[in-house]
């Protein structure tokens, strides 16, 4: 996202960084706009905390501009046309409503402002999700809800989104990233570390979660590489988009739109 940033022409006064978890972008975002002020978004207020006492620890802001909200991104308490960049790095596949989220962006944007984001696409975790297909019968609902794997959206939606959202020019990509692990372990670590998955609960399940969950370690191991490793591919989603300066009539009245909600 920085890489892509870096060739965009945008003088980014207010940056909202939506779904910041503990703030990791901010300093790219300061190198790219130096004297901007940063709105750091997130609904976790923990998270938001951990932000803090790293800055209190580490990192000298004196003197630098930055505010952070706990909010959700579905619904942000922020004035109309009041930021110039929202940046949203892998959050956006957490919303309910992946429409509203755009909405609020949008709302939020002033004209000429740009929206940029990555996300997980429907291949991520494809090894995971085959492991416990055939599985569904025994683990569905609530029980096992923490090693579910999300359905996320296809790149091509989401752009879709974008333009019935009221964006202009939106830009689409995606590459696969395939980390690998010494074991399902790890990789169920990692997954929990990020709030993705809750897998401990299973120990305190039945015997036959227990057994369901012992058969999809089992089957994973089908994917075990020539190194001895298992994969787990991430598929990264990126976008960008406009939001377009008000239409004008040949008089140079704006045109507003009396049907649109």
């Amino acid at each position: 996202m920085v890489e892509r940033l870096s060739i965009i022409r945008l003088n980014a006064k207010v940056i909202l960084d939506a779904g910041c978890a503990t703030g990791y972008a901010t300093k790219f975002l300061r190198k790219r706009f130096a004297r901007s002020f940063v709105i750091e978004l997130d609904l976790s207020a923990a998270m938001l905390r951990q932000r803090e006492n790293r800055r209190r620890t580490f990192v000298p802001w004196s003197g630098r501009q930055h505010s952070s909200v706990c909010a959700d991104f579905q619904r942000m308490p922020l004035a109309p046309s009041s930021v110039d960049l929202v940046w949203s790095n892998l959050a956006l596949h957490w919303a309910d409503e992946m429409p509203a989220v755009f909405a609020e962006a949008h709302r939020v944007l002033r004209p000429g402002g740009l929206i940029m984001f990555s996300m997980f696409g429907p291949d991520t975790l494809k090894e995971l999700k085959s492991t416990f297909r055939d599985n569904d019968s025994r683990m569905n609902g609530s029980r096992v809800s923490g090693f579910r794997v999300n359905r996320f959206v296809d790149m091509h939606d989401v752009g879709d989104v974008l333009v019935g959202s009221g964006y202009a020019d939106p830009v689409m990509d995606m590459e696969n990233l395939t980390l690998t692990y010494a074991n399902i372990a790890g990789l169920l670590h990692d997954l929990k570390a990020q709030g993705s998955t809750s897998t401990e609960e299973l120990v305190h399940k039945g015997l036959a979660e227990r057994n369901a969950y012992a058969e999809v370690v089992a089957r994973y191991e089908a994917f075990r590489d020539r190194d001895g490793r298992v994969p787990a591919t991430f598929e990264i989603v990126y976008g960008h988009a406009w939001k377009p300066p008000p239409r004008l009539s040949p008089t140079g009245k704006a045109v507003i739109d009396i049907h649109a909600k």
